[in-house]
């Protein structure tokens, strides 16, 4: 059997990005809820605060366990898989993966320690310093991982002598077009991912009656950080599309399946892009709807996919129904946060069942938006694996194909059974609930049997006298 070692190289690192972008975009997240907490807690005293970031620190530490094991085969992959990608464009690359790992990975293994053990041993202020730290760490990782990533989409900073890519101007390279746009939709992603993951528990608790109040603090937060950021994202995704039509219209022209740039653009909410045909199937369209957003004008135009010859062209379909997945997702997170804060505002929030149930079972929307998103970004690059510079199939190895299939089926093995055994502590953890002092609606809780309730009664009268 023959094998394709361009498309098993392509389907292995797709695999593992996808596998791992999920924990990293969680921990960014709960990192800065578990800050959030502490502070919470320093200022108030609240012993609420500390027994959920006692819980929430537990799955953290899970999530960035999965994070690290999952994204060391990145790495390597660079070197066994695209060895042309490294020769020439690792000048740039490699510094701002290793500015990753000494600036955020040190700063976030330094004192995670302290976090996840040091709630007894160490002052409420340096256990809250210490999550603040670890936050801004992700943040930090997150910050240095875009930038390169951006740098991909849209180069700038280097120069190309004997096609190798040579640094010239290292605040362009790290500040390049798409990063400030890329980096503000993928953090807002992140804390919106995080912010339905804790939505999700708060309302499977107050249904369950299980931790009564810290369950209302979960959601109160989740949905308050939901309100502020899920129209928040709307905007920023509005102008990272704008910043896109005009570094990569192509991309952009994948995205809405346009073809022809001299008419004014239809929003398609359905269709089936024929690429050999260059045409849309069975498409369900409003009239004009991709200029007006793009452009914020019905008549306008902008460029199609045939502005470009076929070899030039991303993957349309990928890139269609991807951005479209990512878009209906994004919808019904603002669909939540509207009805939450008006649920909320009518002091509703925890008598709405319907509410909480649809709540309770919406943890994954943020997941499936971000690797949604990311399947636009990556796919819509495509031929290039660095825009301009460097071609997919000119960046791959001198591998054989049945090697790299070989490694790919154990990849899949090894990170269904790591992903199987994280996602099984997760749940034990989500499970077991609060530990130590967790409150209870009034009146609920197991009844004392009659010699019980008569016993406990003696000891409050003997304990008043």
């Amino acid at each position: 059997m023959d094998f394709d070692p361009l498309l098993l190289a392509r389907l292995q690192f797709a695999f593992t990005i996808t596998f791992h972008i999920i924990f990293p975009s969680f921990t960014i997240g709960l990192s800065a809820y578990i800050a959030t907490l502490l502070i919470l807690r320093l200022r108030t005293g609240d012993a609420r605060y500390a027994r959920l970031a006692r819980f929430w620190t537990r799955i953290f530490a899970v999530s960035f366990a999965l994070g690290v094991v999952s994204g060391l085969v990145l790495s390597y992959q660079f070197g066994t898989n695209w060895s042309r990608f490294s020769v020439v464009v690792g000048n740039v690359i490699g510094p701002l993966i290793g500015y990753e790992v000494l600036t955020a990975f040190f700063l976030e293994a330094s004192f995670l320690g302290i976090l996840l053990f040091g709630g007894e041993r160490v002052s409420p202020a340096v256990h809250a310093a210490s999550a603040v730290i670890v936050a801004t760490g992700t943040a930090i990782s997150g910050f240095w991982i875009l930038s390169a990533n951006s740098w991909m989409q849209t180069p700038a900073g280097h120069a190309m002598i004997d096609g190798v890519a040579h640094p010239q101007d290292w605040l362009a390279i790290i500040l390049n077009p798409s990063f400030p746009y890329r980096f503000a939709h993928m953090m807002t992603a992140a804390y919106l991912t995080t912010a339905f993951v804790v939505l999700a528990v708060g309302a499977r608790w107050v249904l369950a009656e299980r931790h009564y109040d810290e369950a209302r603090i979960m959601v109160r937060m989740a949905v308050g950080m939901i309100a502020v950021l899920a129209p928040l994202q709307v905007i920023i995704g509005d102008q990272h599309g704008l910043n896109t039509l005009k570094y990569q219209p192509v991309k952009v022209a994948a995205m809405e399946a346009h073809w022809d740039g001299s008419k004014p653009g239809d929003f398609h909410v359905f269709a089936w892009p024929d690429e050999k045909a260059e045409t849309n199937r069975f498409a369900i369209s409003i009239p004009r709807g991709s200029s007006l957003i793009l452009t914020h004008d019905p008549d306008g135009l902008f460029p199609g996919l045939t502005s470009v010859p076929p070899q030039d062209r991303p993957p349309v379909k990928n890139v269609f129904f991807a951005f479209r997945i990512m878009l209906a997702v994004g919808g019904a997170m603002v669909l939540v946060a509207m009805t939450g804060a008006v649920l909320w505002w009518r002091g509703a929030l925890f008598t709405t069942g319907w509410f909480l149930k649809v709540a309770s079972h919406g943890w994954w929307l943020g997941f499936v938006a971000i690797v949604a998103g990311w399947t636009v970004t990556e796919s819509g690059r495509q031929p290039w694996i660095v825009s301009g510079i460097l071609r997919t199939t000119d960046a791959t190895s001198p591998v054989p194909g049945g090697s790299i299939a070989a490694t790919l089926a154990l990849f899949i093995l090894v990170y269904g059974g790591v992903f199987s055994m994280g996602i099984y502590f997760i749940n034990r953890l989500l499970a077991r609930g609060l530990v130590g002092g967790a409150s209870q609606p009034p009146g609920t809780g197991t009844p004392l049997r009659p010699q019980s309730a008569a016993r406990e009664a003696g000891r409050g009268v003997l304990g008043q006298g």
